[in-house]
């Protein structure tokens, strides 16, 4: 029988098993994934932050996955794609005739010096987890200290998960100032970005609104920064220094180092594929989301990498397998955004909707926007389980 592996359980895999099962195709399905669990990564700025816990955007894989469907719990090492084989980090290894590549992201650190050591990316559920100890342990820490820098929190990178972050942050800053007793006045929230402005994928006027918005709650902006290097306690740009004990690392990421061990042509883990999603030279391997480069035919330059897109691409790999195996051609991947939403913790927010016309909107009426957004998500990746489950 045709065996269809799909790496990872992110937005992309789990959408792709999903589509495989529900067009039945004649085929066995195996899913890899590291974790036994699936996260939503457009919410770990809120782990980190410390507004939801772990179990409000976590789901288990397995019991969302349609009957049938093999699930292997195992780290994916690299790719043998002349032999159509997968090692894993347990020393077994899968065969496949037909692979799903989407491996997901890691942490980009840009070769700058001391990130990886002196930073906190927010990437899993681990450093999601791990930056919120870190912050909460400062805070609380500031009373006996009487240090600053432990009130001190940078943030570098203006995109959507240090925006988000900071937002969720300055919501929760009054609760804990309260129960570790510092002075919340002093609480210092630097955010260090080496572009001239804020979340540039969104109009500027919302980014207007977002980045005062932000300042109102305590937020300084350093905008046309770059950033040198980063040593203990400290970002180090060309100009000046950011003091701070807590320092999130939310720059930009890139995807699995799969995708580089494995000898796949790639710039920052991420590939250029076909038209209909696939690598060149190889119509029986797919590469979706974080490590896949698709080309914008209106920009010229590959998509962004989203928890949207990377559904969309799932639907289309879907079809084009089933496609493939019935020996009918298959269809070019085409995408249009229904539009793009940014908290600013649980009340406040900048949207915009691309549904029967083009809409803007900020305020609070984007909590519920937002809210919307994540339990279709989840309903799309696992049914109505997997929604309640993540609630």
């Amino acid at each position: 029988m045709t065996k269809i592996v799909i790496l990872g359980g992110g937005y992309a895999g789990l959408r792709t098993v999903r589509q495989l099962a529900a067009a039945k195709v004649d085929a066995e399905l195996v899913l890899v994934n590291q974790n036994s669990y699936h996260y939503q990564s457009t919410q770990l700025h809120q782990v980190a932050a410390g507004t939801k816990e772990v179990a409000d955007i976590t789901f288990d894989i397995q019991g969302v996955l349609p009957r049938g469907v093999k699930f292997v719990l195992d780290r994916v090492t690299t790719i043998d794609r002349e032999q159509h084989r997968v090692l894993l980090a347990s020393g077994s290894e899968l065969s496949y005739d037909y692979l799903v590549n989407a491996l997901g992201f890691e942490s980009e650190s840009f070769g700058i010096p001391g990130v990886e050591e002196n930073s906190l990316p927010l990437v899993d559920i681990p450093t999601a987890l791990r930056a919120k100890e870190e912050l909460e342990n400062h805070l609380a820490r500031y009373q006996y200290s009487h240090d600053e820098n432990d009130l001190a929190i940078a943030v570098c990178g203006a995109g959507f998960t240090s925006i988000e972050y900071m937002g969720e942050l300055a919501y929760r800053l009054p609760k804990l100032s309260k129960q570790y007793h510092f002075p919340l006045d002093k609480v210092k929230i630097s955010c260090i970005e080496a572009a001239d402005k804020i979340l540039p994928m969104f109009e500027p006027d919302l980014a207007v609104w977002a980045r005062q918005y932000l300042m109102d709650h305590g937020v300084t902006f350093y905008t046309s920064t770059s950033i040198t290097a980063i040593e203990p306690g400290k970002v180090i740009s060309k100009d000046s220094s950011f003091n701070a004990n807590t320092i999130i690392w939310a720059t930009g990421v890139k995807g699995s180092k799969v995708i580089a061990d494995s000898g796949y042509d790639q710039k920052r883990n991420r590939v250029i594929v076909e038209e209909d999603l696939s690598v060149k030279g190889n119509p029986c391997e797919f590469l979706i989301g974080d490590v896949c480069a698709a080309m914008d035919p209106n920009t010229h330059r590959p998509y962004p990498t989203t928890a949207q897109i990377s559904v969309v691409q799932a639907d289309c790999a879907a079809r084009n397998i089933e496609a493939r195996m019935q020996g009918r051609p298959g269809i070019p991947f085409t995408y249009t955004s229904t539009g793009t939403v940014c908290s600013l913790g649980p009340l406040a927010g900048v949207a915009q909707i691309n549904f029967l016309g083009h809409w803007k909107l900020k305020g609070m009426k984007v909590g519920l926007v937002k809210k919307i957004t994540s339990d279709r998500s989840a309903f799309e990746l696992g049914g109505v389980k997997a929604m309640l489950e993540s609630n």
